[in-house]
């Protein structure tokens, strides 16, 4: 015997409450997801914050257990910092710094552009040989390098920590230069050539412009590297060549740690790297999200 069934009729949700149903899971989605980039946004700054904070407090405060939120603000330690000798190691490192990085610039920019445009046999290799420099541990190359500057009446010098960072940061730069050329359309250079434009000239009015701000993110991260080295620093440099972060280590002694006195020669020795990425800002976000989308 048959059995007599009865079809229910389907409901069809309209299309339009399926649309706001996925756009609603959407803005959920995307406000979670900006509250969890604050949330680490803010874990990462908060070593600065309380870093900047410190600078402000009295060396009984800073090492006060728990830590002192609510304080009287000085600038004793600032005042302290400032009246030793903290200017001629910001010079050095300055000197230092800048001169290397122009260097490393003059350099990476001419083998960028061949590795990237004109790459010769075997380019893989040389890549590879750049990038192998990086690859030792600093400890184990101090030897033969104290060896090297001592013989070459480099040691204690500001032109060995210029020629060290030099090659320091030279591989790094033509690596990063180089995948910044690689973005540039070919169909610009064939353009160029067809006009007659030669190398030097392509070079200036073309490529240089086009790729500005990948420079200009090379040139931040050089000086970077170059700021805050320590390691080579104190094993190579003299009293009259020692950079800002040799300065720091004078407030760590037998006695202790001068908690308020180091956070305010550490805030002094950030804030020109943060003025400066601060004012590149706009350049550098372009420049090291260049071939991010295509």
């Amino acid at each position: 015997m048959a059995v007599a069934t009865t079809a229910r009729p389907v409901v069809r949700q309209p299309a339009r409450f399926a649309i706001r149903r996925r756009g609603a899971n959407k803005e959920q989605a995307s406000a979670l997801w900006t509250v969890v980039a604050w949330g680490v946004g803010l874990l990462a700054f908060f070593p600065v914050l309380y870093m900047f904070l410190t600078a402000f407090k009295t060396e009984t405060a800073a090492v006060s257990l728990p830590p002192r939120l609510i304080f009287q603000p000085t600038l004793e330690q600032f005042r302290t910092v400032l009246s030793g000798d903290f200017l001629p190691f910001f010079r050095n490192s300055a000197i230092a710094s800048l001169v290397s990085t122009a260097l490393v610039m003059l350099l990476a920019v001419p083998a960028a552009y061949a590795l990237a445009l004109r790459p010769p046999k075997k380019w893989k290799d040389i890549l590879f040989f750049f990038i192998s420099t990086r690859f030792m541990p600093a400890a184990g190359v101090i030897v033969p390098l104290y060896i090297i500057f001592r013989e070459a009446g480099l040691l204690g010098t500001m032109r060995g920590l210029i020629i060290l960072y030099t090659a320091m940061n030279l591989p790094i730069a033509i690596w990063m230069l180089r995948s910044f050329f690689e973005e540039v359309p070919k169909d610009v250079l064939d353009a160029a050539e067809v006009d007659g434009a030669n190398v030097m000239r392509l070079m200036t009015e073309i490529l240089l412009p086009m790729i500005a701000p990948g420079i200009a993110a090379t040139i931040f991260i050089s000086i970077i590297f170059a700021w805050n080295e320590f390691f080579f620093a104190v094993s190579l440099a003299a009293a009259g060549t020692a950079t800002v972060p040799i300065f720091m280590v004078k407030f760590v002694t037998s006695e202790g740690l001068f908690w308020a006195k180091l956070a305010a020669s550490s805030t002094l020795a950030v804030l020109p790297i943060v003025l400066l990425g601060w004012v590149a800002q706009r350049q550098l976000v372009r420049g090291l999200s260049m071939g991010a989308v295509k």
